[in-house]
């Protein structure tokens, strides 16, 4: 089974940025983030692919989130630029053997990290 260690989180304020960091102990084909919020849903934020660089984002941080990998450390970052505070939520990381046809069924499965925290202040 295919291990997620994240790291990158913390507080910051409205404006500001931080970079989320998910090494895995080996390579997927894909890897995805998403968030929780307190009495939310989880939700997808973004993903790429290993091989190819693709990688997707959801509308909400379109423009202000990007992705970038190192394949010599199995790692994936995604950078948050120009934070807002309904960006606080615990963000998860999470990769798959295979492509995934919907963020819902990708909730279900694959690999998951264990979550960071990410507070923006107003």
């Amino acid at each position: 089974q295919v291990q997620l260690v994240e790291s990158g989180g913390g507080l910051v304020q409205a404006g500001g940025s931080l970079r989320l960091s998910c090494a895995a102990s080996s390579r997927t084909f894909i890897m995805a983030w998403f968030r929780q919020a307190p009495g939310k849903e989880r939700e997808f934020v973004a993903s790429c692919r290993w091989i190819s660089g693709n990688t997707t984002f959801a509308d909400s941080v379109k423009g202000r989130f990007t992705i970038s990998r190192d394949n010599a450390k199995n790692t994936m970052y995604l950078q948050m630029n120009s934070l807002k505070p309904e960006d606080t939520a615990v963000y998860y990381c999470a990769a798959y053997d295979g492509p995934i046809p919907a963020p819902s069924i990708a909730m279900k499965r694959g690999y998951w990290g264990q979550g960071s925290q990410v507070t923006v202040s107003s």
